[in-house]
């Protein structure tokens, strides 16, 4: 993972990696619906949960790199690491649970679809507070 410095240079990187989440949900999205179809069968909507969600939070991720190359805020990059956190765990289990059926990594997908909340939330934190206000007691008392 990149040092926050590398992040503040780069705000490239979440771009990247959304555009890469985005590309390849579309590429997964034709290769279910096309060549998986008759062997997913009933997991196919499951399927397309995953690719859906990896599709979504790859814009986000496009978002959030927009974002930090207009202000460099600790609150989007943290938002953008849980993103591609939240994508690897839910969506990467659902395609597990699809492909190869049940097994251990169940867990893995509430635990991912918590990660995309705390994601969105801290987004939306870092959206609506000014991390420049100075808002300590002694600044609210005017001394």
């Amino acid at each position: 993972m990149p040092s926050p410095t590398e992040e503040r240079r780069r705000p490239g990187l979440f771009v990247g990696i959304g555009a890469f989440l985005a590309g390849s949900a579309v590429a997964l999205g034709a290769l279910g619906a096309h060549a998986l179809a008759d062997v997913l069968g009933a997991d196919m909507e499951t399927y397309r949960i995953a690719m859906q969600y990896q599709l979504v939070h790859g814009v986000a991720l496009t978002v959030v790199g927009v974002l930090l190359g207009r202000e460099d805020r600790a609150a989007y990059r943290l938002a953008g690491w849980l993103f591609v956190a939240g994508t690897v765990l839910f969506s990467g289990s659902l395609y597990l649970l699809t492909l190869r059926g049940p097994g251990p990594y169940w867990p893995l997908t509430p635990a991912g679809g918590v990660t995309f909340v705390v994601g969105w939330l801290t987004l939306a934190w870092g959206a609506l507070v000014d991390e420049d206000a100075d808002d300590t007691p002694a600044s609210r008392s005017g001394g």
